[in-house]
């Protein structure tokens, strides 16, 4: 495989490890807690059919969601009374229920999707030119891939390929690289990783040992590994209860970390939750650094803390922690007390400040729920299915079809004067990297200009407690000097683009202009 040459010289990179274990009943103190909490939930649905054990937010603001073939009839039909027969089905050989659904964001509404074989707990990623690409899962779909591409007049559906993998990939994780492919790690029973797509049909799977010395074979606790594209085009991996940082293109462990404090699991079945923490300073080479951040998850034997937490980067570089539990661990009926409160963590708060709780919703969100950002600020919520089956009644937390939205405080009628709101450039454009990028936006009220920010998301794929490709990039230099007012209420920032596809992968993002804390509404990019 040919070596990464980085676009922009990094002669010197800080990693910069922070786990920290949220412990909701021993360490109350952390929290900042009010008597009116603050953001604000809204029922979108009441049922969408599926359970959303899967879910991409795509660059038509329609989000595909999944749960998988083997559970027996959906809640939804498939379109023109159609049925999928597949005599490998375990539950049905002729089914005439949807497994995945569309989310259209703009109306409100529920397509059904047709998948032909089983993508249970499966991984995926969005490619360069927005499509999803959704590996793996269990009994006929453990080595396949599909392919999802995005179109807006409600013809497109699953494209499938039939064992194209070379290993079976069952809770493995994915990442987007900088040359478009996208990485495959791990899964049930896997300790090594492949590329997809093949290069001439031909790639093989390597050896990644890191993944065999962090599983322990009575739980498999390594699966589902947090993975992060780092700044130096080194992929972090983290299993059970220790990372790596790894150079896949030579298949070298370069920097092993410390073990976690305590020395408990955090990855799957554990089910905490992992993010890389805002980059900034893009421009500045030797500066830039990586933090990443652990929270939660079940310590052995599995006492009080918080479990199948989904962790969220809002535009302003917060990070929203949602659903889950406050003891027992992922899988069957195993998670109790659910955590109806978000948390909203701040990480440029000074220490023991950086947690605000946020208004709760009353909808427990247990095993295989999911959040994802919208394009508004939004975090679309759905999912909870701790049965092998759907179970309505009868049960502790009965199968849950609802979809929710949590609009965070940012998203306050009282704020709307000073909510951005981007002009140009259009949504859906093109930029380059390393070029200078002119945004211009309105806000309704003179401003202070050091307090105007720029941030790109990208949307990624979320299920089990864990978003893959989450990233975010923070644009600005933080000073007034990029920022030019051209009226009585409008501006034009000037930021410079991010200098290689190690930084950024090319693909679809969401661009967003903050100002003190508050997004504007994002408009979709694309970076090549």
């Amino acid at each position: 495989m040919a070596a990464i040459t980085p676009k922009v010289p990094i002669s010197f990179l800080l990693h910069h490890l922070i786990f920290l274990l949220f412990l909701l009943p021993h360490q109350q103190n952390i929290l900042t807690l009010a008597a009116a909490a603050p953001g604000k939930w809204n029922l979108l649905l009441s049922n969408i059919g599926v359970s959303a054990m899967h879910m991409q937010l795509l660059n038509t603001d329609r989000v595909v969601i999944f749960d998988l073939t083997d559970f027996g009839p959906s809640n939804i039909s498939l379109a023109n009374n159609k049925c999928r027969n597949n005599p490998n089905d375990l539950t049905l050989k002729i089914d005439c229920t949807a497994h995945s659904v569309e989310y259209d964001v703009a109306s409100n509404s529920i397509r059904p999707l047709t998948v032909q074989t089983n993508v249970w707990c499966s991984s995926g990623a969005a490619m360069p030119d927005g499509s999803l690409l959704q590996t793996g899962g269990f009994n006929d779909g453990f080595r396949n891939a599909r392919i999802y591409r995005p179109c807006n007049d409600n013809s497109c559906d699953w494209q499938e390929f039939n064992t194209v993998l070379t290993q079976g990939r069952w809770y493995a994780t994915n990442h987007i690289l900088p040359d478009g492919r996208q990485i495959i790690i791990g899964g049930r029973g896997q300790f090594n990783y492949e590329f997809y797509p093949k290069r001439n049909g031909a790639d093989q799977s390597f050896n990644l040992p890191f993944l065999a010395q962090t599983n322990d074979p009575r739980i498999e606790n390594n699966l589902y590994p947090f993975v992060f594209l780092n700044v130096d085009g080194n992929l972090f991996i983290f299993a059970n209860n220790r990372g790596i940082l790894f150079d896949y293109v030579n298949g070298v462990v370069v920097k092993n970390y410390p073990t976690i404090p305590g020395g408990d699991p955090r990855s799957y079945p554990s089910s905490g939750s992992a993010v890389l923490l805002p980059l900034r300073n893009l421009q500045g080479g030797a500066n830039i650094t990586s933090e990443f951040l652990v929270c939660g998850g079940a310590p052995k034997g599995s006492f009080t803390t918080r479990v199948m937490g989904d962790m969220v980067l809002l535009p302003n570089g917060n990070v929203l922690i949602i659903n889950g539990a406050s003891a027992g661990t992922s899988g069957w009926e195993l998670g109790r007390n659910p955590v109806l409160a978000p948390v909203i963590y701040r990480p440029n708060n000074p220490v023991g400040q950086r947690f605000e709780t946020q208004r709760s919703s009353s909808i427990p969100r247990m095993y295989h729920s999911t959040a994802v950002l919208l394009r508004d600020g939004r975090v679309l919520v759905s999912g909870s299915n701790a049965h092998a089956y759907y179970n309505f009644t009868g049960v502790l937390f009965p199968t849950d079809l609802t979809m929710e939205a949590f609009s965070p405080d940012y998203l306050d009628p009282r704020f709307a004067r000073v909510r951005p709101i981007i002009t140009s450039p259009a949504s859906r454009s093109r930029i380059g990297y390393g070029q200078q990028l002119n945004i211009n936006f309105i806000i309704r009220e003179k401003i202070n200009r050091d307090l105007i920010t720029v941030t790109m998301v990208s949307p990624p794929f979320t299920t089990h407690s864990f978003s893959m490709n989450q990233r975010l990039l923070v644009l600005t230099n933080g000073t007034s000097s990029n920022v030019t007012q051209l009226g009585r209420s409008n501006y034009r920032v000037r930021v410079m683009t991010p200098g290689s596809g190690i930084l950024v992968p090319s693909g679809y993002y969401l661009l967003f202009v903050v100002y003190r804390d508050i997004p504007s509404q994002g408009i979709w990019v694309q970076i090549k």
